[in-house]
């Protein structure tokens, strides 16, 4: 691997770099593979048994309790939990999110989020996890990004993500409205090379200052809509300072944020920074010092007065306790849940955010809010699939497949399983997978067909 000479040069005075170890293991062709565990739905030792299966053995994350260092790298496309949202597969720095929001912020998780370019879901479905009680909203510019993340989210099976597709400007109507903003934002991925090679291609110096001004562009859009006190989280997975000590400076000098330093632990071997003109903590990963990837992240709090402004809501229409009653013998409706009709369907959403809901559904295109779970075409109720991947309880008859089992209705051929008439979840260690409809001459397989596996 023939790293750029320009990126070796400007790295020279960058805290923490060394030329000779650095470029060794880029050339060592190592690859790290980690992957952060859904709570809801598995465990770690339920994760171990799975992978043993074909060898792989589990190690901790030491910034992340979720997360897990892999001893090699399985088919995670032919695996079934991996399907049915059991774990994300995820690149180990990124997870230090989990530290960030553990060492500032409160314990109370009741918080509005935004992680405002979230495709393709890692960060999201980190910050649903973590935010039990609170709001996501998980939002993508790009719109041919947005469907994997969409998909993503929805196999993590959270009711508390909202996903977006907007750029950055189309929050200038929402002011103060967030408690925390995570922005990873475009970068020009030096970060990144170990992992994928043909990014060398594309990296220039042009190309960093390029995004530098676009770093700039987007967190001059999103810092207004942080409420006072609200937590700003900046990352990029690039090593170049134009990027990212400098940009903190840009911070603090356009917007007086206060720089906030984050605990870590020194054998953890993550190199903390400070930039040239305010001293605002960063904390950069190195793969020659750990196992990761190029990462960099900083935070800051809003120290500054934000006014609060009234927004204008949408109408969302609540289900009648008459629906509600139809209801009771298909699924089971959280106390601190509502129900919302959404195109002739039914979402459930968490009770206590609907007014945030309906400000977003005012100002912004959303994708998705909550978990579809279906509705009725006359008297017959007909699920979504996001309802079978969803942690909500539903009470339709359940149908246990084997791993060979599941991969066929993953590739959506014909299965043959002992079930009952009419609509059954099609599950496989106890997740949900998608659902069937068993009928007097034949068994349809609802699986999405966009989602279907095709490899053999």
């Amino acid at each position: 691997m023939q790293l750029p000479a320009a990126l070796l040069q400007s790295l020279k005075d960058v805290k923490g770099f060394n030329e000779t170890s650095f470029k060794a293991v880029h050339e060592s062709g190592e690859q790290v593979t980690s992957v952060r565990i859904n709570p809801k739905k598995i465990t770690q030792q339920q994760l171990s048994e799975s992978l043993s299966s074909v060898n792989s053995q589990l190690s901790t994350i030491p910034w992340c309790n979720h997360g897990f260092y892999l001893s090699h790298r399985p088919s995670f496309t032919l695996d079934p939990l991996f399907h049915a949202g059991a774990y994300y597969v995820q690149e180990a720095s990124s997870m230090f999110l989990w530290h960030v929001l553990e060492s500032v912020i409160n314990k109370e998780h009741h918080k509005l989020v935004l992680d405002l370019c979230a495709a393709p879901g890692g960060k999201s479905t980190l910050l649903s996890s973590f935010f039990g009680n609170g709001l996501v909203v998980s939002n993508e510019v790009i719109k041919s990004r947005v469907n994997i993340l969409q998909e993503n989210i929805t196999k993590w099976g959270n009711e508390n993500v909202i996903v977006t597709n907007n750029d950055s400007r189309d929050f200038s109507k929402l002011p103060g409205f967030f408690d925390v903003i995570v922005t990873d934002v475009p970068c020009s991925g030096s970060g990144l090379f170990r992992k994928d090679p043909s990014a060398i291609e594309e990296w220039s110096i042009d190309n960093v200052n390029l995004c530098s001004q676009r770093q700039q562009r987007i967190l001059a859009d999103i810092i207004p809509c942080l409420k006072q006190d609200g937590i700003l989280i900046y990352s990029t997975c690039s090593y170049s300072k134009e990027e990212d000590e400098e940009i903190l400076d840009w911070i603090v000098d356009e917007f007086n944020l206060q720089p906030v330093q984050v605990p870590v632990q020194a054998e953890w071997n993550i190199i903390e920074s400070s930039s040239p003109k305010h001293s605002a903590r960063g904390y950069r990963f190195f793969p020659d010092k750990l196992k990761g990837e190029g990462f960099f992240i900083a935070v800051f709090k809003q120290v500054n007065d934000v006014a609060d402004s009234r927004q204008k809501e949408a109408t969302i229409n609540l289900i009648s306790a008459k629906e509600k009653e139809q209801l009771k013998p298909i699924v089971h409706i959280p106390v601190d849940s509502s129900v919302f009709i959404h195109n002739e369907g039914y979402n459930i959403f968490p009770s206590e955010y609907l007014h945030q809901l309906k400000v977003l559904s005012k100002q912004l295109y959303i994708k998705q809010a909550g978990v579809a779970i279906g509705g009725f075409k006359g008297k017959s109720f007909v699920p979504e699939h996001a309802f079978a991947l969803s942690n909500l309880e539903n009470y339709f008859p359940k149908v246990a497949l084997t791993k060979e089992e599941a991969l066929s209705y993953l590739r959506k051929q014909d299965i043959k399983p002992v079930a009952p008439q009419g609509w059954c979840m099609i599950t496989h260690q106890g997740m949900g997978l998608g659902w069937i409809k068993n009928l007097p001459k034949r068994l349809n397989n609802y699986y999405p067909s966009e989602w279907r596996i095709l490899k053999s």
